[in-house]
């Protein structure tokens, strides 16, 4: 499908073939490689999260690299006309917020509106053993939510290219030639550990199964352990109250460059000892941490941001918290959406579902 070809590459550091990055496999196989594009975090998966980033070359085979999370989210025509085919290879942690499936829609995007076929190399979803939490409402889809999906979708990256094409999610309703090619021997209960960093703040699994729990702190004054050697396996603030865990987060380069509360002592809990199958186990978002969270802090500081309702795909959530619903109460109104939502994902599943 390659051979002959001038290809383009969207791909990161988790694009390994054993421990050979693809780039280099495909260039040993006399693969030509036309144009690499990046998504947030950068090529080498180095840059801090929300960090602009520059085109620029790569400097082990001299290709040049397009940036998708710099000055523009989608390929423009001058990028692309000169290709023949494109491939997607880039580890997804199945959570609606990371934005590694928002960069591949408009590659599908741009791919469909120039006749460029498009492969998808699957890979495992690390958190595809439970679809949980609240479905995007349109209005509040943004770069970090672009489609209906609840916050765990349940499919692999290469299952959600085709719930992307066949809803018809891509602007004017195109279709994009899409080619996935499958996993082997990989089933949706199997414990998948990532070879690879996905990002730089996700360094192991643990904080991969948190993360969808951990990451609406994103959207209120609380850390999550961003700065740490903790990331999102912790959270805390100044003003916390809980028991006689702390730290302090500090600039990282290449992970936290500025994190929330730098060289301030926060106050919170230490999740790092979680039993992860156990975690696993229990099947749903965690919300626990951010009612603890608002329980303390609401009366004394402004606990939700503007980000917070792009985070959680509705304002409804934040509306739930501030009158004080329980944690079942909350999730007790999902579970309509997510109903139709798994009726429509059944018709994109390459891989046996849970029994």
């Amino acid at each position: 499908m390659l051979q002959n070809k001038s290809v383009g590459l969207v791909g990161n550091q988790s694009s390994l073939v054993g421990d050979q990055h693809l780039v280099d496999f495909l260039l040993s196989k006399n693969i030509r490689i036309k144009r690499i594009f990046s998504p947030e975090h950068g090529f080498r998966g180095t840059a801090d999260a929300g960090e602009k980033i520059k085109n620029s070359k790569d400097v082990k085979t001299g290709i040049s690299i397009v940036s998708l999370y710099g000055k523009h989210f989608k390929p423009g025509i001058e990028e692309v006309q000169d290709l023949d085919i494109m491939i997607f290879d880039i580890q997804d942690v199945g959570v609606r917020f990371y934005t590694y499936i928002s960069t591949l829609h408009y590659v599908m995007e741009i791919c469909a509106e120039q006749n460029i076929p498009l492969i998808v190399l699957d890979r495992p979803n690390p958190n595809a053993h439970y679809i949980d939490g609240p479905v995007l409402e349109k209005k509040y889809s943004s770069f970090v939510g672009m489609h209906p999906v609840p916050v765990v979708y349940g499919l692999s990256i290469g299952e959600y290219a085709k719930m992307i094409n066949g809803e018809s999610w891509l602007k004017g309703k195109v279709k994009c030639d899409l080619k996935v090619i499958p996993c082997k021997n990989w089933t949706r209960n199997q414990v998948y550990d990532l070879p690879v960093k996905p990002s730089p703040n996700l360094p192991n699994a643990l904080s991969v199964a948190l993360y969808p729990s951990l990451c609406f702190f994103e959207g209120t004054p609380v850390s999550a352990g961003r700065g740490t050697d903790q990331p999102f396996q912790c959270f805390g603030h100044p003003k916390m109250n809980q028991g006689d865990f702390s730290f302090t987060p500090r600039s990282i380069p290449g992970a936290s460059k500025y994190p929330k509360f730098e060289g301030e002592k926060c106050f919170g809990k230490d999740l790092s000892k979680f039993d992860l199958m156990d975690f696993r186990k229990r099947k749903n978002l965690d919300l626990s941490f951010l009612l603890l969270a608002h329980q303390q802090l609401h009366s004394n500081t402004k606990f939700f941001n503007a980000f917070f309702k792009n985070l959680a795909g509705t304002d409804t959530l934040r509306k739930q918290i501030e009158k004080g619903m329980s944690e079942e109460e909350i999730r007790a109104t999902w579970q309509k959406d997510l109903e139709s939502y798994k009726e429509i994902r059944k018709k994109y599943l390459i891989y046996s579902d849970w029994k």
